[in-house]
Order: structure tokens, then C-alpha cells, then sequence
């Protein structure tokens, strides 16, 4: 940088200093001195700093620039030079003329090179006094602010990777210098601000605007069990030539100050975490999937591993008695955690716990229990050797225990774990333990009063439903009966095959609106009475008729009803319906026919007449009778399910189980929303 002599702003006094890097304003003169100390090489910086040109210093004695001492002599330049080429480096402080007569105390670096032909030259560079002591003093200071400030300093690359800091920010992030060098923001902060805390010195980066004075709560990895609240002020590095952009920081630890701050995150948090988890558990009245939702509601957030495990009583409403053992069976589990933390979680369904195990002393008090996983533990809880092996590889460094009570009653257990990586859990974690397994555990016991409720039903059902049809030479069947998936209560479908005087049949089939045990036995109501009407041999409006009054009487609101009698001596078939599906035909020729003139009201809604329609039937042609199950489908309209009903009809004939099985295959969905009937009957006409 040019220099204007003593009158020059940067003569002001050394601490005063400008933007940019330090060393960007500090101008260094180069010049050599050959054998006869005579100047052989000038510099830009030389004749900005000395004032001459290149032309009026090459080949000048060295005197020009380091006159020699008033008491004679050698000059400076000469004794400079002779120390340079003997000690091959040398540095000092020497006082030089300036072209104009002013003279300079500059520091000088002087050292040999080899010239051209093998001579000698003594290389020196030469910088201002003044602008060495500022540099020294601002290096001396920041030196002495990254030692002894007791505010956490940091400087990062455009990458936000540690390039410097002090031992202040080292202390308070828990891991040594050393650990931080070259690692990123992201690898040493712990954040739950989704990101937020890296675009804010990303945009210092990009945009060059300084941010000071924001609070951000977080964890860091030397401290993963501490919550920390921190003012950090961030400013963009200037960009010396040939450098990269980086960012600046001053981080001071207020957590004291703002403790209300950490403990309104950790509250926040776990808030967020019971929300999410009142979204999750209890989406269905599976036990399995209600207790595997409890799970995953749980991991990673709370936990690394959890498992549930639903507790084998003998007597479940007997006062727990801690001399016994409990047994468990496990139903869900999940963890992040590599194995064998997942062989561990996963296998072993069913579980013994002795007597003084940690089990029984969470169920004695009905609280959530933390528990250590030591030695202790093992022996009084674990009687597997290789399970206790497992648990003691896996990881995991202590567990929340959980009672899952409803309505007075313990359900089951949820296990919790955490990694030496994470936090053990504390008196807080304990609350949220405890919400997390009341909830789960009231949806639980709906789950498991469901379940009986309905095995309760279905049991009723099937015992009311036929267990083998009417058969004979005229009339081969083949019939189905699907309850509804897991997730949905039994309904009221029902089915029946009657003989009738004179050789003739009729077929039944029914649905009561409903589900549950109420409809089950109000469908074994209407299939007793519908078979004790129809061996009176009346007509299938008639019989109708009187099975509407039976439900009315009976307080059924809304049923459905199809009746078809068969004579096969003639082949003539009647056929009335109360609100039922429609019967399709398949003739012999393959022609498939929907007999939908009889459509009807439903029984039980009364006053309303009923109507029979009659059709002749070919030998060999089969009738397809069904529930709505069938045709029904989530998101489908009913003419779709009728439509695909009808393709499947019509297909190449095959026996009457395989076409059932076919037809219930590609028409009921893996999970169906309600119970499906399906009745096939292939007549033959008597031979006469």
C-alpha cells in the first residue's frame, strides 16, 4: 500500500485499525543487495514505502536506504546484509530514509538467495514499524480473547465447519478444541427447531447481515443430557484474497437466566409428543395394532426400544399379589437401536417374571418405575441367561417401566429404553410415561372388551347359521359365510336351505342392519321364524308378509330379506324380496341374468305390500344369492361391485366350491367392512 509519510492516517497511533484483515494493510517492500552491497532487485512495495523508482535505486549503494551512523562506519544496510548472508535469516528494527528526507522505523527480514551465475544476493522485506505494532497488538489481543474470554468465540467456513474456537465455547459444548476442528455446526449442536438454527448462519453466509443477540435453545453431543439456553450473535469474515467466506460468532450461555425457556421447550415437547401419541393410539379396536401404535408413538422420540406386553391373569379382578409370578405375552415392539437391541425387542412373546423382579415392584405401587440396567437388574428380572446377554449388549442403559391400568384393571406393561447416548429418564419423563400408558391402555381395554364382545357374536352367529344345507339330486350347493375383518364388529347376515312338500326347496338368505350381539341373535329370530313359515308352503309375498310383522313384534327396525322356492319338477321358481340384493341367474349357454323386478321394501318398516315374480329355470343353471359384504366397497359404487359380480358369474363353469372360493377371492377385500354371504345353488330339473 502506497505511503505518504509521517502526515499518513495510519500514523494515527497503534491501536487504531481499519476493515478488512489484518495483514491486508501492512505494504511490504522487497529489495536485494548483491555482493557490493549495491541494491539489485526493487519492488513495487520498495518504492511505495522508500519513495524512489526502480530507475533511481538499481545499482545505488545501500547507504540510499540505511545510511550509516553519524560516528562512522559501516552503513546499516551493509551490517544487515553481511548478518543475513551469515546467519541465513535475520530480523530487526532499523531506522531508514525516505526519498523526501523523512526517516522510518521499519522492521526488516533479511536472507540469501542464489543470483544469476551463482552470485550471492541478500533478499530483505521491509514493512512499516507502526503497521507491525498495530498488527501485533490486535494478533496479541484476539490471542489473548480466545484465551481467557469467558464468552464462547467460534469461527466457521461457508460450510459451517469449526475452523476456530475458544476453550470457553469447548467447556460449554463438552467436547475438547480439538474435537470440533473440521466437524460441522450440526455434529456438535443438538436442535429441535426442525433446522432453523443452521438457516440463520447459513443466511450470515449468504447475505453478509449479522444477527445478534437470539435465543436458541438446544442440547449439545458432550452434553446430550443437558438443555442449554444460548445468546449467540453471528457476523460474516471478511473474504481475503484467495479465502473462503466463513462466519463469526460469540455464543453466551444464559441457560440460568432462561430456565423458564428450557423448561417451557421440554414441556412443549412433551405436549407435542401426548398429542401426536392421542392422534396415533387407539385408531382401532385391534389389540395388536392399538398396542403397536403405542410403539411407534413412542420411538424415536421417547425412547430408543419399547415393547408391550400384555399381562396373563388368572383372575383378573383378584388384588395382585407380588409373591406370584407374572407372565406376560409380548405384542409390539420396535427400536432404532442395531442389533441385537432388535433381537432383543422382537423375540420372545411370552414373558416370566419372577417374584422381586422390577415388574412387580412397578405393579405394587401402579406407578411408572425407572430402573438402571445393571447387574441387579439382570439377576432379579432376567431368568434368561441369553436374553440377560442380550440386554446387556444391546445398548440400552436404563428403562421406564409402565403399568397399563383401565378401569381398575392392569392390562398389560410398556417397556421403555434409552441408549448411554440419550438422557435416563426423569421425573418429567416419568409423567409422560405414566399419560402415555393410561391412554393406551383405556384404548387397550376397548380393544380387548371389543374382541370378546365380538367373539361373543360371532360365536352366537355361527351357532345360529346352518351347519350343513338341505342337498339332494336337484340341487347342488355350495355356501360361504366371511365375518368382517378384526376391525369391524359382526354383522347380521344370515342364510338357510328348506325343504318344502311336493319335493320342492327354498332358499334364504338375509341381513339384519347392525352389528354386535344384538344383531346376531336378532338374525337367529328371523331365520327360525322364516323356516317355520316356510314349511306352511305359502307364497313367497305371503311369507314376507308375516316375517315383517315377526320383526316388528320383535322390535328389528331394519332387515333384509330374499325368498326363493324352487320346484324342480317343473323348474318353476318364485322369488319376492324385501330390499335385498338381487339373485343373479347363470343360464347353461353362459348368459348371466340380474332378477332386480322384486326389489321390495326392507322388514320391519311396515304397511308396505309385498310382490312375487316367477321365472322359469333351465337344467343346469346356477343361482348366486349374497349379501351386500359382497358388492360393497369403500369408495366403489354398488353397480361396480354388481358389474364385477356378473364377470365372475359368467366365467367357464367349474365346481361350486372352486367358483365360490374364486368369487370371494377377487370380491371381498383383504380387510372388509362387513360380513359376506354367498349362496350358490346349480338346479336340476326332475326327470319325468
Amino acid at each position: 500500500m502506497p505511503s505518504d509519510g509521517p502526515s499518513d492516517a495510519r500514523a494515527r497511533g497503534p491501536l487504531w485499525s481499519e476493515p478488512g484483515s489484518l495483514l491486508e494493510h501492512v505494504a511490504v517492500a522487497v529489495f536485494g543487495i548483491d555482493d557490493d552491497n549495491r541494491i539489485c532487485y526493487w519492488g513495487p512495495g520498495a518504492r511505495d514505502l522508500f519513495g524512489y523508482h526502480a530507475a533511481e535505486a538499481l545499482a545505488e549503494p545501500g547507504a540510499l536506504l540505511l545510511p550509516a551512523p553519524p560516528g562512522g562506519g559501516p552503513d546499516a544496510c551493509a551490517r544487515m546484509a553481511e548478518r543475513g548472508r551469515t546467519l541465513g535469516y535475520w530480523r530487526g528494527r532499523l531506522q531508514a530514509a525516505h526519498r523526501d528526507g523523512t526517516v522510518l522505523d521499519c522492521g526488516f527480514r533479511a536472507f540469501p538467495v542464489t543470483g544469476v551465475g551463482g552470485n550471492s544476493v541478500v533478499m530483505a522485506l521491509a514493512s512499516r514499524g507502526d503497521e507491525l505494532d498495530r498488527v501485533k497488538t490486535n494478533l496479541a489481543f484476539l490471542d489473548s480473547l480466545f484465551e481467557t474470554c469467558p464468552i464462547g468465540l467460534a469461527m466457521f467456513d461457508e460450510e459451517l465447519r469449526y475452523l476456530h474456537l475458544n476453550q470457553a465455547l469447548a467447556d460449554m459444548n463438552g467436547l475438547p478444541i480439538e474435537e470440533h476442528l473440521g466437524r460441522r455446526l450440526a455434529e456438535i449442536m443438538i436442535t429441535s427447531d426442525g433446522g432453523e438454527y443452521e438457516r440463520m448462519l447459513r443466511a450470515v453466509v449468504a447475505e453478509g447481515k449479522p444477527v445478534a443477540g437470539v435465543r436458541v435453545g438446544m442440547r449439545t453431543r458432550g452434553h446430550p443430557d443437558r438443555d442449554k439456553v444460548l445468546s449467540v450473535s453471528f457476523f460474516p469474515l471478511t473474504q481475503a484474497v484467495g479465502t473462503r467466506q466463513g462466519v463469526g460468532g460469540l455464543l453466551v450461555d444464559v441457560t440460568d437466566r432462561e430456565q423458564a425457556i428450557v423448561e417451557a421447550t421440554a414441556t412443549r415437547q412433551r405436549l407435542a409428543l401426548l398429542n401426536r401419541a392421542s392422534a396415533r393410539i387407539g385408531t382401532t379396536l385391534d389389540v395388536q395394532v392399538t398396542a403397536q401404535e403405542l410403539v411407534e408413538a413412542a420411538v424415536p422420540d421417547f425412547a430408543d426400544a419399547a415393547v408391550v406386553e400384555l399381562v396373563e391373569w388368572k383372575d383378573e379382578h383378584a388384588a395382585f399379589d407380588p409373591a406370584l409370578p407374572v407372565d406376560t405375552h409380548r405384542i409390539a415392539h420396535g427400536t432404532v437401536l442395531p442389533p441385537p437391541a432388535t433381537e432383543l425387542v422382537s423375540g420372545l412373546e411370552a414373558v416370566h417374571y419372577p417374584p422381586g423382579s422390577a415388574i412387580h415392584r412397578m405393579l405394587r405401587t401402579g406407578r411408572p418405575l425407572c430402573v438402571p440396567v445393571n447387574q441387579e437388574f439382570m439377576a432379579r428380572t432376567m431368568l434368561s441367561a441369553s436374553r440377560a446377554r442380550l440386554l446387556a449388549d444391546s445398548g440400552l442403559a436404563c428403562l421406564l417401566l409402565a403399568p397399563l391400568i383401565a378401569r381398575g384393571t392392569v392390562q398389560g406393561i410398556a417397556v421403555f429404553g434409552r441408549s448411554a447416548a440419550r438422557p435416563t429418564f426423569t421425573e418429567q419423563d416419568l409423567g409422560l410415561a405414566g399419560e402415555l400408558a393410561s391412554r393406551a391402555a383405556l384404548c387397550l381395554d376397548n380393544a380387548r372388551l371389543y374382541s370378546r364382545e365380538r367373539n361373543i357374536a360371532l360365536t352366537l352367529q355361527r351357532a345360529l347359521l346352518p351347519t350343513s344345507l338341505v342337498t339332494g339330486p336337484h340341487l347342488h350347493l355350495a355356501h360361504r359365510y366371511l365375518p368382517g375383518s378384526r376391525v369391524t364388529e359382526v354383522g347380521g347376515d344370515w342364510y338357510d336351505v328348506i325343504s318344502l312338500p311336493g319335493g320342492r326347496v327354498a332358499l334364504v338368505v338375509g341381513d339384519v342392519m347392525g352389528h354386535g350381539v344384538s344383531a346376531a341373535a336378532a338374525m337367529g329370530r328371523l331365520r327360525i321364524a322364516a323356516k317355520a313359515l316356510a314349511r306352511h308352503d305359502q307364497e313367497p309375498d305371503e311369507l314376507l308378509t308375516e316375517l315383517d310383522q315377526c320383526a316388528e313384534e320383535a322390535g328389528i327396525e331394519l332387515a333384509t330379506c330374499l325368498y326363493i322356492r324352487y320346484d324342480p319338477a317343473t323348474g318353476g321358481t318364485r322369488i319376492a324380496s324385501a330390499g335385498h340384493p338381487p339373485p343373479l341367474v347363470r343360464h347353461p349357454d353362459g348368459r348371466v341374468r340380474l332378477i332386480d323386478d322384486v326389489l321390495g321394501v326392507p322388514l320391519g318398516v311396515g304397511g308396505c305390500p309385498f310382490r312375487t315374480t316367477e321365472l322359469e329355470l333351465p337344467d343346469a343353471a346356477l343361482l348366486v344369492l349374497y349379501t351386500d359384504g359382497l358388492i360393497e366397497a369403500r369408495g366403489h359404487d354398488i353397480d361396480e361391485g354388481l358389474d364385477a359380480l356378473r364377470t365372475e358369474v359368467a366365467q367357464v363353469p367349474e365346481s361350486l366350491e372352486d367358483t365360490a372360493d374364486r368369487i370371494l377371492a377377487r370380491l371381498v377385500p383383504s380387510s372388509p367392512t362387513d360380513d359376506t354371504v354367498l349362496l350358490l345353488a346349480r338346479v336340476h330339473r326332475a326327470e319325468r
